[in-house]
């Protein structure tokens, strides 16, 4: 793992094509990346992604979990399974999926339709407006089973007589979930947190199926920017540039993010 990233630091000092020899440029292919607005924006972009890749499926998990899983963590157990699967389908099928459920007579709109609601249909992930939200909900739905599946089995850990004493003290489900469900899957929201920024930060095979980073610039990625980079512009030492950038970024969230998480000895 280790060669192939310093190989790439070093590529991201050349301005190469891929193919004919490529002239030492220095530090220039890191000023462009910091310069270039498209560049800059598709970062933002990645960085927005937390929200959807992240955010909402450990919120969300959280809540599935102590509906669905209780204490036990053996209530609804095809409710369960039904939500992991996206973790076990391959992410371009995933994409490609959505991308009929998105399109103008996809059943996004017909259910849109069935309920009145036609002023609302449109080409989901060719407006400009909705087509970032769009391949971010992707996200949060195939985030959401592998937090759950975490959350579940944190909460089989958590010592029921911690429970009973809730309960013996007046306290309801939602207090219980705040005063012991939650303290008791610090370090699982840890490992939800993680592996979910990682996600969005990398994110590649949802946003190239679905939109290719469009309509316009509109959910470009890092990822797919330094596919269309290296892959079809021919700046290699501006993508391995990119994608240093990139990997630096993620160390830093992800330290960050043990940091905060970790828990107290």
């Amino acid at each position: 793992m280790a060669l192939p990233w310093l190989h790439t630091m070093w590529l991201s000092l050349f301005t190469w094509d891929g193919v004919t020899p490529g002239s030492w440029a220095g530090l220039a292919n890191y000023r462009q990346v910091l310069r270039d607005p498209a560049l800059r924006s598709s970062i933002l972009h990645a960085l927005g992604f937390i929200g959807f890749y992240s955010l909402l499926p450990i919120a969300l998990g959280l809540l599935l979990a102590a509906v669905i899983g209780g204490r036990g963590g053996r209530r609804y157990p095809i409710s369960r399974t039904v939500l992991f699967l996206p973790q076990v389908v391959p992410l371009v099928a995933v994409g490609v999926t959505w991308k009929w459920m998105y399109s103008t007579d996809g059943i996004v709109n017909q259910a849109l339709r069935a309920v009145g609601l036609d002023s609302l249909t449109r080409a989901w992930l060719g407006d400009f407006t909705w087509a970032y939200v769009a391949v971010g909900l992707v996200g949060t739905w195939v985030m959401l089973g592998l937090c759950l599946i975490v959350f579940q089995a944190g909460i089989q850990k958590i010592d029921t007589s911690l429970y009973e004493a809730a309960r013996i003290d007046g306290a309801g489900p939602v207090r219980e979930f705040f005063a012991v469900t939650l303290p008791g899957l610090r370090a699982e929201i840890g490992v939800a947190l993680t592996i979910t920024v990682i996600a969005a930060l990398a994110s590649f095979d949802v946003v190239y199926v679905t939109t290719g980073g469009g309509p316009g610039d509109s959910t470009m990625v890092p990822g797919v920017l330094i596919y269309r980079l290296a892959f079809t512009n021919g700046e290699v030492g501006a993508a391995c540039a990119l994608a240093v950038v990139l990997s630096a970024l993620i160390a830093l969230v992800v330290l960050a993010i043990s940091r905060i998480t970790r828990e107290k000895p």
